[in-house]
């Protein structure tokens, strides 16, 4: 960790109203759970074919059936 940097934020952070500084917290918050998780497609690759055509076309039946139309005034 690059403790120079952590020095320099702290600095302008102290300066800024607190709710600016309120902003920053949320937005170092966000970067936090938006870090990458899981495994790469490399890892998965090993899977491909595994699932029979069957199974796979009920569940492209299902998540079409249940999922199929999206509502864009949802949110």
């Amino acid at each position: 960790m690059n403790n120079s940097i952590i020095i320099a934020v702290t600095e302008q952070l102290s300066i800024l109203p607190e709710n600016l500084q309120q902003k920053v917290l949320e937005f170092v918050q966000a970067l936090r759970i938006s870090e990458r998780r899981g495994v790469s497609g490399k890892e998965l690759v090993r899977f491909a074919g595994l699932i029979p055509p069957d199974d796979l076309q009920q569940m492209r039946e299902a998540i079409n059936d249940g999922f199929g139309q999206v509502d864009l005034n949802e949110w």
